[in-house]
C-alpha cells in the first residue's frame, strides 16, 4: 500500500487528515502529516520527513503531497523525491487526497496520476441555477 505524507503549512496537513477521516469514517492507514510552522528549520523538516517516509513505506513507495509550489514545505519535498520510490505533488486539494487514498493499493505511478486527475477534476466553476422548491 502506498504511503501518503502531507508536508504543508500549519495547520493544513492535520486538517486534510481530519477531512479525509470524516469522509472515510476512520483515519486511513499509512497517512501522516508534517505541519510546517513559520521559520521552522528546513533541515528539521527534512529529518522529520525522512523518518515519516521510513514509517510509511512498506516497499510500495510514498507519495508526498504539499500545498504550494515554491513554499518551504514544497522546497523540502523536492529534496526527498526518489523516482519510483518517493514522488511529490504540489497543490494539494481534498479531491486530490481522496483520490490518492482510494487508489493507493495500486502502483506509485498510478496513485500519483490518479491524485493529479482528482485535483484537476475537482476544480470546477459552479453556475448559478434557479432552485425550484
Amino acid at each position: 500500500m502506498i504511503g501518503i505524507l502531507l508536508i504543508t503549512h500549519q495547520p493544513l496537513g492535520a486538517a486534510f487528515i481530519a477531512a479525509a477521516s470524516h469522509v472515510f469514517r476512520h483515519q486511513p492507514e499509512r497517512l501522516e502529516a508534517i505541519d510546517v510552522v513559520a521559520d521552522q528549520d528546513t533541515d528539521e523538516v527534512n529529518c522529520l520527513a525522512q523518518e515519516a517516509i521510513g514509517r510509511l513505506d512498506d516497499g510500495s513507495g510514498v507519495l508526498l503531497m504539499t500545498d504550494i509550489m515554491g513554499g518551504t514545505p514544497c522546497n523540502c519535498c523536492t529534496r526527498l523525491r526518489e523516482p519510483g520510490k518517493v514522488e511529490v505533488i504540489a497543490g494539494i486539494s481534498l479531491p486530490m487526497l481522496l483520490r490518492a487514498i482510494t487508489y493507493r493499493n495500486d502502483t506509485l505511478d498510478v496513485v500519483t496520476e490518479m491524485a493529479l486527475q482528482g485535483g484537476h477534476n475537482g476544480v470546477i466553476k459552479l453556475e448559478n441555477r434557479l432552485r425550484i422548491a
